[in-house]
């Protein structure tokens, strides 16, 4: 059966399996890029707590280049799945050039800007004098190896919709597996300290570019980059960045959430408040990440199926999601709630920062639960082409919801720092409750439509009879 066939005929557990488990595993080994980095750094002797924040202050840009990745490489996945589904394999390989070009293009944009503009950029997003040099000799590095960050990271996601998630997976690994054993020689070892685990994340991105452009070029690629199909064209540009907006948007409201989250904490806790709030979302990568493996995984099935008019195959994928990413995230809850120090610890910074931590990390992810339904549902719109609805639930809670919150909530009643904690769950308890109501609106049309096929063909059986 070829990877194709598979997708629409294969039964949907064992494909999400197939597809997610590895996606996975290459999602949260992926993520120790950043926290492998702020474990070490958090633990360089004398220094450690303010290379820590300054490695913080960096997440808005990390974010934002995240962000360019996602437009063209989420964008492009999902036109590759659906070209796929309806057997379009030419206009899939030209999404697939017209996505390596773009990358190559953004990246030098970032590059350039980045390096010119870097430390005033550092100082809006909250960077105090004590930091600054911490978050300059992190950068610095990492703008220059924005190339191999956005192709490694942009064009992992079509391997997975070329039909082969172990590979996806593979390509993380490569990545993921290297920063974690540059990382103490190029920090402690070398003594570059700050410097030294920036080099090591570039090096890192290096190797899993190299190996992900070795399949789509001389791999088993089904799909080829090629001269031919590296030639832009306005209409793929635009249907890339028509699905790709939405995951781009939510980053780039994430890098905005940051900066303002960064700002208030410095306002009303400090620079010991601004490493606390890098250690949460450290935490929070750890149970996310998982969720995120699953939209990816899924994202191919529940494309290719919705492109073949399978709705019940859509419907069965989603269910089964639903249930696995609230799993997820309610084991993640427990465990901060009931044993919290047993995740701040290994970030090894002064007791004050780790205390403050404690206290914020309970309170800011109290709706965790409700995170694992309302990443699934933004994605399962964003599969399925409607990038509209899928933007909207994205913003919905970066955006719409936390912003105000951040801005309002430490102002009413003198909650100061407690009122930057408290935002997220009541912004991601307001946007659950939203998506849900959106959510199985979509679900009674998907109903209607499968109804409506189901008749079609029954009506066609009867008349060839």
């Amino acid at each position: 059966m070829n990877r194709q066939k598979l997708l629409g005929e294969e039964k949907i557990s064992k494909l999400l399996i197939q597809f997610s488990v590895p996606a996975i595993i290459g999602m949260v080994v992926n993520t120790l890029y950043n926290i492998v980095d702020r474990m070490y750094i958090g633990n360089i002797p004398d220094i450690g707590g303010l290379a820590l924040t300054g490695v913080g202050i960096t997440m808005p840009i990390m974010t934002i280049i995240m962000a360019f990745g996602m437009l063209i490489g989420v964008g492009t996945s999902a036109r590759i799945s659906l070209k796929l589904g309806e057997h379009k394999r030419e206009e899939a390989e030209h999404h697939l050039g017209n996505a390596f070009v773009l990358i190559l293009i953004t990246s030098v944009i970032i590059t350039v800007m980045g390096l010119t503009f870097m430390n005033p950029i550092l100082r809006l997003f909250g960077a105090s004098p004590e930091t600054e040099i911490y978050a300059a000799q992190y950068m610095q590095i990492i703008f220059l190896g924005t190339i191999f960050n956005m192709l490694s990271f942009g064009l992992n996601h079509s391997i997975r919709s070329d039909g082969n998630p172990k590979i996806a997976m593979f390509s993380m690994l490569i990545g993921a597996g290297t920063n974690i054993i540059l990382d103490p020689i190029f920090i402690f070892l070398l003594g570059l300290g700050v410097r030294g685990g920036a080099i090591a994340t570039v090096i890192s991105q290096m190797a899993s570019m190299t190996w992900i452009l070795y399949y789509f070029t001389k791999g088993k690629g089904s799909i080829k980059i090629t001269r031919q199909t590296m030639k832009l064209k306005k209409s793929i540009v635009i249907s890339i960045f028509s699905i790709g907006m939405s995951p781009f948007a939510m980053q780039l409201a994430q890098s905005i959430v940051q900066v303002l989250a960064n700002n208030s904490l410095k306002i009303y806790g400090g620079d010991l408040a601004i490493g606390a709030m890098t250690i949460i979302s450290s935490i929070s990568m750890i149970f996310m990440m998982p969720i995120f493996g699953l939209n990816q995984g899924s994202q191919p099935v529940i494309g290719y199926n919705y492109g073949a008019k399978q709705y019940h195959r859509v419907k069965e994928a989603m269910k089964i999601l639903v249930i696995v990413a609230t799993m997820i995230v309610s084991v993640g809850w427990v465990l901060i709630q009931f044993a919290p120090q047993l995740l701040i610890g290994v970030f090894g910074a002064n007791q004050s920062l780790l205390e403050i931590a404690k206290t914020g990390l309970r309170i800011f992810l109290f709706m965790l639960p409700a995170l694992g339904f309302q990443s699934i549902s933004s994605n399962y719109f964003q599969s399925i082409g409607k990038a509209k609805i899928s933007m909207f639930l994205s913003l919905l809670r970066q955006v719409i919801l936390l912003i105000p919150c951040l801005i309002i909530l430490p102002r009413i009643g003198g909650l100061g720092l407690m009122g930057v904690w408290l935002a997220g769950p009541v912004a991601d308890g307001l946007a659950s409750i939203i998506t849900g109501i959106v959510f199985f609106h979509s679900v009674r049309q998907l109903n209607k439509a499968e109804e409506n096929e189901t008749q079609t063909f029954h009506t066609e059986k009867s008349l060839r009879a």
